[in-house]
């Protein structure tokens, strides 16, 4: 069995790395001015969709959730308090524990800023077969994970 790669799936993987690229460069760049508007750094406002998402999480449910440290996870938290975005209580089950939770009524209005990536995404979603989506949804949850279990590896 030849382990020689075609020059047409060369340049496929080679077009899938820059259009990665080009992917994770506009995801940043929009997440970044999004974040602007609302007067938060990227990190706060990509650890806000988290909990928007997952619900109420410890400090160390978002360090292993985000790959960051947990000096960091909490410093993070307390620029989230102080700008009223979220808050820590204790676990009403278990009084050791701190859950850090959003607050829904300072987010509101946020969402508008979505509304123009929201309905494009809708739309080009709606040019691919439910069997295209699926191979595209495994392709975004593997990449993802992938890239999860590589990043605690960077942290200093």
């Amino acid at each position: 069995m030849s382990t020689d790669i075609s020059e047409h799936r060369k340049k496929l993987l080679e077009a899938l790395f820059v259009a990665g690229r080009d992917n994770s460069n506009a995801a940043v760049m929009f997440h970044t001015a999004v974040a602007a508007r609302i007067g938060l750094g990227m990190t706060e406002e990509k650890a806000l969709d988290l909990l928007q998402r997952n619900g109420p999480m410890t400090a160390g449910e978002i360090s292993q959730h985000t790959g960051l440290a947990p000096a960091s996870v909490s410093g993070l938290i307390d620029r989230l308090e102080a700008k009223g975005l979220a808050h820590r209580t204790r676990d009403p089950r278990d009084k050791r524990r701190v859950i850090v939770e959003v607050d829904y009524g300072r987010l509101a209005g946020f969402g508008s800023l979505f509304d123009g990536l929201v309905s494009g995404l809708t739309e080009l979603y709606g040019g691919y077969t439910d069997e295209q989506l699926e191979l595209i949804l495994d392709f975004l949850t593997r990449a993802t994970a992938i890239q999860r279990a590589v990043t605690p590896h960077l942290a200093p």
